[in-house]
């Protein structure tokens, strides 16, 4: 789907925020907050770890200061070894201390990375299809993987530390006026040049690490589809041109995570000569006042620490800017995600359908992908209970839309489609994917045994039941030869098995749903003869006693079906038996004409469809079952 901005087509990023019908460039504490819920009490044990090593920090140099001035002149080894003593507990608490906060915060992390993982994942599934049609699966997948991952250090690790490096800085600000406040005086012109630089680096960190998650998310979103389409980049010979695409990809990736280090690099070194002037300036104030005789030399060596422990979170703050940064973008990208609502909603007080006869009503409906090109136009077709219909016509002009009305996967712009009466609209989609089945070419499989693919669609069935289904469908024969039998590996999207062993597993999968209504979309392609004739043989058994919908170019396939609807520029054109529309002349006439004259092919205007020897039995014909 081509989405427009202009006079020019939408980027990924401004196709997500149009979707989203969000900005992506918005303050996310409101939205992060409620995340720590669920762990804020390990979040509030981390906190208060942090205040008793803040505490335990303060206390050396007090201690420190009390040897110089009171245990060196003179010498009081009882005051000396209580200092030692208290200044190895500090250390002894930090390294206690420090390993629990760990734990906590690790607990933490796992806990909230998982529901947030969670939380993306039932979201992505609760989307329309519509969204996955016009969004790359990488950039879902980044999303959910290097983004969340990328929030822990700013939820878990920011908090506590940006906790304990206020405190350091209050307390050691309140010290210093204590012992000497013309000490805080000169650390006040530095302190102000400092924040300036904090401000600046912030904004431009926050938009450094915006580009660097954005090409992040193309190589992934690259790296998905290469993954998902390396046949056809093996067998066109793209492998160089696709592996030069992918490095470009990474070279913009890597010039971004430059230029992002680079605007930010900086701030260490400048934090670090303002500290360097801090502690001068200290040094100078305090030594003349130590000239004076209004300091003491002990007091002038705790001045010095709290001045490096009130400068030294000033520092700190950079780092952890740079942590929000990056989690702020890569936070605004999930939330963009989570904020997309599904196109297709259901009712909340949606109707349960209850076993249907199978009636299916296309009533006058209109529907196009993008509002100024209409795939289908004021189409209007009844198909009776237990009727079996085929559907023909050229590519893109609107069979395959049908079956995606038909299961509600996109609403109509006009009319409606009637279930028994029943507008789908208003019916739960839980209850109305239960009525209606769907066997497309390239049905999916998911990873684990050909078992378990069989039991998605009957989750309470045994194994008994569910090899006696593939029995009654005769897939039995071809599925117990495969390596291990039932218990065979599909692989991913069941690449272990042929495309026929993967549409005979898929056929009883939809045999154990038991749907009332049944479309096959292109169902018997791609196969050979000997496993092609068992398809049609097990599609026939599977289309007894239901209302079956036939889109599909084989001429066997449509041809004994009850009634034929040739579809052209999204509307019926033709509609009878095999020997009616033949008699009228029309274009499907010319089909069939064309079929003979071509021998091995049928065709349609500008497009080819293949068909079987017409001593084939239709799938759906109304021959007993085999």
């Amino acid at each position: 789907m081509n989405v427009l901005a202009g006079d020019r087509p939408l980027s990924d990023l401004e196709l997500e925020e149009k979707l989203a019908n969000k900005a992506l460039d918005r303050g996310m504490v409101r939205q992060l907050l409620p995340l720590l819920h669920p762990v804020r009490g390990l979040i509030t044990a981390v906190i208060a770890i942090e205040l008793v090593q803040v505490l335990a920090i303060f206390a050396r140099p007090l201690l420190i200061g009390l040897v110089i001035d009171r245990a060196l002149h003179p010498f009081d080894a009882d005051l000396v070894a209580l200092a030692c003593a208290g200044l190895a507990a500090t250390w002894a608490l930090r390294f206690a201390l420090g390993g629990l906060s760990q734990y906590f915060a690790g607990s933490a992390a796992t806990e909230l990375l998982g529901a947030i993982r969670s939380r993306v994942f039932a979201h992505v599934q609760s989307l329309s299809v519509g969204y996955f049609d016009r969004t790359k699966a990488g950039r879902i997948i980044s999303r959910a993987d290097r983004d969340v991952d990328t929030l822990e250090p700013m939820l878990i690790q920011c908090p506590p530390q940006f906790l304990s490096a206020v405190l350091r800085l209050v307390l050691a600000a309140v010290l210093l006026w204590a012992i000497a406040p013309v000490l805080l005086y000169g650390l006040a012109l530095v302190v102000p040049v400092l924040l300036l630089a904090t401000i600046a680096f912030k904004r431009l960190s926050q938009r450094s690490w915006g580009r660097v998650a954005e090409n992040r998310s193309r190589f992934t979103a690259h790296l998905v589809e290469t993954v998902a389409g390396v046949r056809l980049i093996k067998q066109v010979g793209r492998e160089a041109e696709n592996l030069q695409r992918y490095r470009g990809l990474l070279r913009d990736f890597n010039t971004t995570l430059i230029a992002g280090s680079a605007s930010s690099g900086w701030f260490a070194p400048f934090t670090g000569l303002l500290t360097t002037a801090g502690l001068a300036l200290t040094l100078v104030i305090g030594g003349g006042d130590i000239a004076l005789g209004t300091l003491t030399l002990g007091d002038l060596t705790q001045s010095l620490f709290y001045v490096f422990l009130f400068l030294a979170p000033l520092q700190e703050f950079g780092d952890l800017f740079e942590r929000f940064a990056s989690g702020s973008a890569c936070a605004q990208r999930i939330f963009l995600l989570l904020d997309t609502e599904p196109e297709i909603r259901e009712l909340p007080a949606a109707l349960e359908l209850p076993r249907l006869k199978g009636e299916i009503h296309f009533r006058n409906i209109g529907f196009g992908y993008h509002p100024a090109r209409p795939v289908i136009r004021d189409l209007d077709l009844r198909v009776a209970p237990g009727e079996v219909l085929a559907i023909v016509g050229p590519t893109g002009h609107g069979k395959s839309t049908l079956v995606q009305l038909l299961t509600r996967f996109y609403d109509v712009d006009t009319g409606a489609v009637l279930l028994d009466g029943h507008d789908i609209r208003h019916v739960s989609e839980a209850s109305l994917r239960k009525q209606v089945g769907v066997v497309l070419q390239d049905n999916v499989l998911f990873g684990g045994t050909a078992l378990e693919n069989l039991r998605l669609a009957k989750p309470g069935a045994s194994d008994a039941e569910l090899i006696e289904a593939a029995h009654e469908l005769g897939a039995d024969e071809i599925l117990r030869t495969l390596p291990h039998g039932y218990q065979t590996e599909v692989g991913p999207l069941g690449t272990n098995l042929s495309q026929g062993q993967r549409q005979l597993v898929c056929l009883v999968r939809a045999y154990l749903a038991d749907p009332v209504i049944l479309v096959l979309d292109e169902a018997t392609s791609a196969v050979d003869i000997s496993t092609e004739r068992r398809i049609q043989a097990a599609l026939r058994r599977l289309c007894h006693g239901r209302t079956a919908l036939i889109i599909a170019h084989r001429l066997a396939t449509i041809r004994d079906a009850d009634r034929i609807a040739v579809i052209h520029d999204g509307a019926i054109v033709e509609l009878g038996n095999h020997a009616q529309l033949i008699k009228e002349r029309g274009i499907y006439a010319d089909l069939y004409q064309i079929h003979d004259e071509d021998g091995d092919r049928l065709r349609t205007p500008g497009r080819a469809m293949r068909y079987e020897a017409p001593d084939t039995p239709s799938p759906c014909s109304k021959s007993p079952a085999s």
